[in-house]
């Protein structure tokens, strides 16, 4: 039986009916459309559907949509203000720090929390603050390269 639910994404209020045991992951996908926000492994272990709520690194596919009620929720689409990307997703582009993409979103949201928290890492920081995100492409230099790159323009 579905529910009526009310969630805060981007800044957006969205209030529709859905199954109570549907992922906020599931919901973003299928129901707001919200499609920068990959699907993985389902399990948390990926991070590609991290994304931001109450400005904390979460991986979506393990939080019931309904649990999110009365948060706020960022995902990539919303990271970006009036046309403008923001520095980490500059600094991505910048350093090279994008093979095929799919990791891309949650790892931009997952340093984007780090760096809110920790403005000024060195390269052993990095790697632990994004060591829950999976990136099959890359060895992650230029991913740790444009991490730091964007913490010294903030």
């Amino acid at each position: 039986m579905k529910r009526a639910i009310a969630l805060k994404v981007n800044g957006e209020s969205y209030e529709f009916e859905t199954n109570p045991w549907k992922t906020l992951l599931e919901v973003l996908r299928e129901d707001l459309s919200l499609t920068g926000t990959k699907r993985g492994c389902d399990t948390g272990d990926c991070g590609a559907c991290t994304v931001l709520i109450n400005g904390k690194s979460t991986l979506s596919c393990l939080v019931l949509a309904v649990e999110a009620q009365g948060k706020e929720i960022i995902t990539i689409e919303g990271l970006a203000k009036q046309g403008r990307l923001h520095p980490i997703q500059e600094a991505f582009i910048e350093k090279g720090a994008i093979q095929c993409g799919f990791c891309t979103p949650g790892m931009i949201l997952t340093a984007k929390a780090f760096l809110d928290e920790n403005p000024n890492p060195d390269e052993e920081q990095i790697r632990i603050g994004i060591s829950g995100n999976v990136c099959r492409c890359t060895g992650y230099a230029k991913i740790v390269e444009a991490i730091r790159h964007a913490a010294r323009r903030q």
